[in-house]
Parts: C-alpha cells; structure tokens; sequence
C-alpha cells in the first residue's frame, strides 16, 4: 500500500527529530528492546491517530519492533509534521498524513488506515472509533481492541458504551495515573506556553491570564502562568474544581467576568463554545485567545470571523480580527491544539511516559484477547494498576531514585494480608 505524504524527501529532517526524542525515552527504549525479542504483535496490524510528530513515531517504531504492521495518520490537521511522516515512510511504515490538510483529505487519511482491518487501534480524540463503527461496520469483527489517549476521546467513548454501541474493548489510556497525572498536568502546562511565546513573543509577567477549565490540563496551564508571572484567572462549572483554585491561590471568576480583564485567554474544557461572540465584544484591545482542548470548538472563530469587519495574518500562526468597535482580537493556530499546532507537543519525558502506557496497554489487550469479554455497555476498561506502577518503577529506576517497600508486617496492617 503506498503511503501518502507531502514530501519524502524531508525524511533526514524527520529522522533527525526522531533520533533526538529517542535519546530522552528511555522507557520506550527498553520496550523496544523487549518488543523486538517478544514480538507481541507480530502479524497484526496497528492503525493509530496520534499528534503526528517526533515522539508519536518512536511509538509508531516501538510497536514495529514488536512485529505490528504500522498504519499511521494524524489526529489533527495542524500537528502533523510532514518531515516526521517522511522519516517513518523511509523506516517502512505506511502513513497517510500532511500538514494542513483540508477536512476531505484527513478523513481520506483516517479511511486508508482502517480500510486494511486492523486488529489494534490507538486513538487521541476519537475520530478513528468512531469512523470504525459509523462506516467500517464490517471490519469490527477483526478487531481485538484499542486504547485512547485523551480525556475528550474517552468522553465520546464512555457516551458509545452507555448507548451499548461501542463493539470492541477499549483502553483508558489517558485515566492511568502516569499519564493524566504528569501528561496532563506537566506536559500541558509546558508545552502551551511554549507554543503561545514562540508564537507570540510577547511576554507573559504582568499580565491577565484566563484559563478556562481546572481539570488536570487547566491545572497545569495555570501552574505555568504562575510561575511565569502572571496573574491567573480560572474559570470553570464544576463547584469543586473551582474551590481547587481558589485554594490554589487562583481568582475564580464566569468568563463574562473575566473577558474585559484578560491579556491572554486559554481554554482547556474538551467543551463547547466556551468563548463566544459576547466575550470577544468585552475583551481588551489586543488580547489574545487560545486553545489547548483537543477539537478546535471552545474559542468560536467562525463566529469571530462573522464579526470582524477585517481578518488578516497578524504574525505567522496568528490571526487578527478587527471588530466594529475598533478591537483587534487575536487567536492563535485557528483555534486548534496550541501546544501542537503552534509547538512541538509535550516535552519527550513526559511522553515517553504517556507512550509506555499504550504500548503496554496494546500489548495487554494482545496477550489477554481470549479474557476480555466483548459485552455491550461493558467495553471500556481501565488500565490495570500493574502496568502503572511498572511505568512509574521503570521510571523512578532511571531517574536514580529508590523507594521503601513495604515489610509483610507493614502489609498485614495495612491490608489484613
């Protein structure tokens, strides 16, 4: 099957990229090492969405070493790299992916990775269940599971499996503690503001910062401003997570409140529609919004854009509006993934994590086929908590660290064993 990218001639571009993510993976290291002489999915065929970039193809290169038959696509028009994509079509892979490609061409590149029957599938945000079950119904059959990497696909995947319409097992990648909890948190909070100052230059200290939704994600955007300088403004609809905080020493506020106070708005909901036509009215001269939720929906450009009497490139990845009231309203990468579109994605520790955590869990899904039953309503799973904590030891071992380990005594106390 001949893939399909932009330009196979950038792949030393792309190879370069890769070869330096791989020096700070050691956790994808060793399982490459394991994976080439294990061979867990020799035979079959993997069909992943993921972030097209550096990290996400040592993941892709990870899995081959273990026998898959790699069909790989991007799960977002902006983040994928076209030089990365070229590296992995030199390395043998089939990939079908470019940057910027228009809604037909991302869905065709979805269609070319399901089109083959892939037993495995690893998604970021859904798109590939979803497609599977609406309009490759006949190829379900073959499929042994998946694993999701996002809280946004595991939302779309948790409503499937109410409805009793999700067909085949599926991992929840993303609610395993190594990732939502260092992923979510760490790798978010750096890698937004690492695209919104690459992309703006502008500086951050002493500014108003709004940041829409306190989950994990929020959590660390918030962090991040923080340390940068900023005053934080969070908003939210959960009472609890806006008591979190509060008592994080963030001010709490709706967003009509805060959108005639900041300098720079960042939505993290997974939501709908969480900046709208009236807060673009409220807002500052200048100010600039964007996004780090997974679909390009929580800042309204096309509303913004039916607005404005003027649109035009402000700076590359950012677009001015000029509103009727003389405002210029800024938004950053159309609104999409700005720590992708805009940036590089989350530093590669962090996903050398995150990614240790899919391959285990694909592996998982490999090795206990015959097990995990296929009922109706019943086909999302958890990450079992070995796999966790094997993560978070192989982790800990190479940074150096040792822990204590309980005594059977210690044991008997806690746990009555």
């Amino acid at each position: 099957m001949a893939s399909e990218i932009r330009n196979p001639d950038l792949w030393k571009d792309g190879r370069l990229k890769i070869d330096w993510v791989r020096h700070h993976m050691p956790l994808l290291n060793g399982l490459e090492k394991e994976f080439a002489e294990e061979k867990p999915f020799k035979w079959l065929k993997i069909a992943l969405s993921v972030h097209l970039e550096a990290k996400t193809a040592y993941l892709c290169e990870t899995l081959a070493a273990g026998g898959a038959q790699m069909y790989v696509t991007g799960s977002n028009p902006l983040s994928t790299q076209d030089d990365v994509a070229a590296a992995l079509v030199q390395a043998g892979l089939n990939v079908f992916a470019w940057h910027g490609a228009t809604p037909q061409e991302y869905e065709s590149h979805m269609r070319r990775v399901l089109e083959v029957g892939p037993q495995i599938i690893i998604d970021d945000g859904g798109d590939l269940v979803s497609l599977m079950h609406s309009q490759y119904r006949h190829l379900i059959g073959g499929v042994i599971g998946g694993c999701e990497e996002t809280t946004t696909g595991i939302l779309r995947l948790q409503a499937m499996n109410r409805a009793g319409e999700l067909m085949f097992p599926m991992m929840l990648v993303n609610n395993a503690d190594c990732k939502h909890l260092f992923d979510n948190r760490y790798g978010t909070g750096q890698s937004v503001w690492d695209g919104i100052n690459r992309t703006t230059n502008l500086i951050v200290a002493g500014k108003n910062v709004v940041v829409a939704g306190y989950g994990w994600c929020g959590k660390g955007v918030a962090m991040r401003a923080k340390g940068l300088g900023a005053e934080v403004i969070v908003t939210e609809v959960d009472p609890i997570k806006a008591m979190e905080a509060v008592m994080d020493g963030f001010k709490v506020m709706k967003m009509d409140q805060a959108a005639p106070l900041g300098d720079i708005f960042v939505t993290v909901t997974g939501c709908d529609s969480v900046i709208t036509e009236r807060h673009f009215r409220l807002m500052k001269d200048g100010a600039v919004c964007c996004n780090a939720g997974h679909f390009d929906v929580e800042v309204d450009v096309r509303g913004l854009a039916s607005m404005a009497v003027e649109v035009k490139p402000a700076r590359q990845n950012i677009t001015g509006y000029l509103l009727d009231n003389g405002k210029r309203i800024y938004v950053i990468a159309e609104g999409r993934l700005v720590n992708l579109a805009a940036g590089d994605g989350h530093p590669a520790e962090i996903m050398d994590m995150s990614f240790a955590i899919q391959a285990l869990s694909a592996r998982h899904l490999v090795l206990n086929r015959a097990t995990i039953g296929r009922v109706p309503g019943e086909m999302v799973h958890d990450v079992p908590r070995d796999i966790d904590e094997e993560v978070a030891r192989r982790k800990l071992s190479y940074w150096g660290c040792e822990i204590d380990i309980l005594t059977p005594e210690q044991r008997r106390y806690l746990y009555g064993e």
